[in-house]
């Protein structure tokens, strides 16, 4: 039985005659049948074609921090749209929303814009070769930093695939990337202090950079033990090598600063996207000035639509409402109340929990005493949690139906929807534990 009504079940055939899959992103491709198609959103609220309304807990993946069509955002990009969307030259919008960029994040002292954070990582790494005069990237298994072939490996591969985590094996996670590319990758499990002492010993001097999420956003929302990223930033400092912090999920969404402000944390590089323009195309690179000046001098970084206006406006707005109004502490305050609700419906039903990530962007592996790395989390339920999530669904709640996918919250998620939620919850864990 399909978790969609007939017209999303027909909506599905009709899309895989003319898109692979029948979608324009793999990701939103959950199964025959079971695959989702929308029809409109608001708020907290998604609807889909078949006319059925949930509780969204994606959140588009991460990037709608305040609300769908979010009124106050989409009244400045229809007032600026109006004097045209794009142009090959800059306007005074791109160097205020950049401005406002470097005042709120510690960390960054110039910025570049981009248009997707596959984009923004992809031109850090470049940055960071060309600053270095290096090639090799450090990256852990289970983080995602895009689609291109510079870091999609070792991302979603069956774990038995990684070898031993004393000499991990880089796995393409797609055909078509090149072979030679696997001479300048080195993969590490996640919170691996040992392994990571090891290879710096061995390659620091080679390493262009470490590239990180501060939690693995892609994987369980898994949160770095204390120190970790505290030692990456000290052994990276002391080979030369560029610490890459990716906030594609987290900038702008777990603080007003990011991981930056929230680990009091100083990286070379930061790359951005989802929560910075509540929805629209917009990504940015930002670090320290002597790095970032030398893009134009001898190093490429553009784009055509880089400065899109739509885009531009949207953060331009998202960002002047995330000072001027308490967002992220509602965000956190109904989020903790969720996860705490959740953490305890699953313990009163004997079911072991670990809950991790913030309360803004959580997620929690079930089956299991505690969670460090991919390899960890691989052990977990799965199959409980996708159940779970499928029933859900049927009563009007929607996580992602990827157990690797955080819970998104936004400023528009009421007190109401935290109940709604944990009511069903509630029941549907007591029905699937009998």
């Amino acid at each position: 039985m399909s978790l969609f009504g007939a017209k999303s079940q027909s909506l599905q055939k009709r899309a895989q005659k003319v898109i692979p899959l029948g979608v324009n992103s793999n990701f939103r491709y959950w199964g025959e049948g079971i695959t989702p198609y929308v029809e409109r959103g608001k708020g907290a609220y998604m609807w889909d074609v078949d006319g059925k309304r949930y509780i969204d807990y994606r959140m588009a993946f991460g990037p709608i921090i305040l609300g769908h069509a979010y009124d106050e955002v989409d009244t400045k990009v229809f007032e600026e749209i109006q004097k045209g969307s794009l142009f090959a030259m800059t306007g005074e919008l791109e160097v205020a929303l950049v401005e406002m960029m470097v005042e709120m994040c510690p960390g960054v002292e110039m910025v570049r814009l981009a248009c997707s954070g596959t984009e923004a990582t992809m031109h850090a790494i470049r940055i960071a070769r060309a600053f270095t005069g290096r090639d090799i990237i450090l990256k852990f298994e289970g983080n995602y930093h895009g689609f291109h072939d510079h870091t999609l490996w070792s991302t979603y591969a069956p774990i038995e695939a990684y070898g031993n985590a004393r000499s991990p094996i880089p796995v393409p996670a797609s055909s078509g990337i090149p072979k030679t590319m696997r001479e300048n990758i080195i993969t590490l499990p996640f919170n691996d202090f040992e392994g990571f002492e090891r290879m710096m010993r061995s390659f620091g001097d080679q390493i262009a950079a470490v590239i990180t999420e501060p939690c693995q956003g892609n994987c369980g929302a898994i949160e770095p033990k204390p120190g970790f990223l505290e030692l990456i930033r000290q052994r990276t400092t002391e080979h030369g090598t560029i610490f890459i912090l990716d906030e594609v999920k987290t900038g702008f969404r777990i603080a007003s600063g990011g991981a930056q402000e929230y680990y009091n944390l100083r990286p070379d590089l930061a790359t951005y996207a989802k929560a910075l323009g509540n929805g629209y195309p917009v990504a940015a690179i930002g670090g320290r000035a002597e790095i970032m000046s030398i893009i134009g001098k001898g190093v490429s970084q553009g784009g055509t639509y880089t400065n899109n206006k739509p885009g531009v406006a949207a953060a331009y707005a998202t960002l002047s409402l995330l000072r001027e109004q308490p967002v992220l502490q509602t965000i956190a305050r109904r989020g903790q109340r969720l996860m705490d609700g959740l953490k305890d419906i699953f313990e009163d039903n004997g079911i072991p929990v670990v809950m991790s990530g913030y309360p803004a962007m959580f997620s929690f592996a079930l089956g299991v005493d505690g969670v460090s790395c991919q390899r960890d989390w691989s052990t977990s339920e799965q199959d409980l949690y996708l159940s779970l999530v499928e029933k859900a669904i049927e009563r009007g709640v929607m996580p992602d139906h990827d157990a690797r996918e955080p819970w998104f919250l936004c400023y528009s998620h009421s007190d109401a929807d935290i109940d709604e939620t944990l009511n069903v919850y509630a029941d549907i864990v007591k029905e699937a534990k009998k």
